[in-house]
């Protein structure tokens, strides 16, 4: 694979690109003179890119835009964000937003009278639920059973893109993404800038992370724009190669948003302040230790060296 050349760009049709990495997946490509078209349940006039409108569910005009799958990847990162409690109401919303638009998108596929050139299936490193000690590459296998908010959920969303008719599928586990604007960071630095960012728990759980910057190159490479990057199909994790003990994440926040002193929390208080802060409380609680070891295969020289740094390019 190598990139399309600037005659031959590729066309990008974006499911969940109304979102924040979607946003800046859009404005990164097409600052490279690819196209972008976002699919969309709620155009907004104030968008710079194409929008074409679908409801997450099923066929109709918008399969149109696949209708030159030569040169058309689809990236689908549609669904709702993952920062609520985990009830029974939340987890089946979870999946559906997911599962209905990654199975729509398939159908769509399936009727093309070519493959469709590339698919970049978004997942989540979460699928391994609370990972321990463990060292996490895209080889470890997930657990058998597994938190419902996490593997529970991001299993059926992978799982709902296996049928896509393409020359070439990737499954993008990403960890948490470090990017300006993101409801990650407002979370983090609300909790620090109010003087509870101390550790949470025991402080000990791995925490995965990317910058954006980096996230963005993945993508790149997913899409088959890294030249001498060349990403097979199958599972990738999108994970910086140096994770952090939750301690240190909150000890880097403290020092990046000037605040000396942060509270700990010891676990049963972090599940009570997140019935106030209608969050899941193992969003905090719970850790992995991932990195790729497809990236590591090919040399991949991360841009941010590390998490305090990463930080440091935020605003």
């Amino acid at each position: 694979m190598t990139d399309a050349p600037a005659s031959d760009p590729l066309k990008i049709v974006l499911a969940g690109g109304s979102g924040v990495l979607g946003t800046a997946l859009a404005a990164d490509l097409e600052g490279r003179g690819h196209e972008i078209v976002v699919l969309t349940r709620s155009p907004d006039a104030s968008s710079p890119y194409r929008q074409v409108s679908w409801d997450g569910e099923s066929l109709g005009e918008w399969v149109s835009e696949l209708g030159d799958p030569g040169r058309t990847a689809v990236v689908n990162l549609a669904g709702a964000l993952v920062d609520r409690p985990a009830t029974p109401e939340n987890l089946r919303l979870l999946r559906e937003s997911r599962v209905a638009p990654t199975l729509a998108l398939v159908r769509a596929s399936q009727g093309l009278a070519a493959p469709l050139r590339h698919w970049v299936q978004a997942s989540t490193t979460a699928i391994w639920s609370d990972g321990g000690e463990r060292r996490i590459t895209e080889s470890t296998p997930l657990p058998a059973t597994g938190l419902p908010q996490m593997t529970g959920v991001a299993r059926v969303w992978e799982e709902a893109s296996a049928e896509a008719v393409t020359n070439h599928r990737i499954v993008l586990r990403t960890s948490l993404v470090l990017q300006d604007d993101s409801p990650l960071l407002h979370r983090l630095s609300g909790v620090t800038r109010a003087g509870l960012g101390g550790r949470l728990g025991h402080g000990r759980q791995w925490i995965s992370w990317i910058h954006l910057a980096d996230w963005l190159r993945v993508v790149r490479a997913c899409l088959g724009l890294e030249p001498g990057k060349e990403i097979p199909s199958g599972v990738l994790v999108a994970s910086h190669d140096r994770p952090v003990r939750n301690a240190e994440m909150m000890a880097a926040l403290r020092a990046h948003y000037q605040r000396p002193f942060g509270l700990p929390a010891p676990a049963v208080a972090v599940r009570l302040g997140s019935r106030v802060l209608r969050t899941d409380p193992a969003l905090g609680l719970t850790g992995r230790h991932c990195t790729s070891e497809v990236l590591a295969g090919l040399d991949w020289q991360f841009e941010v060296p590390d998490f305090r740094a990463a930080l440091a390019l935020l605003t």
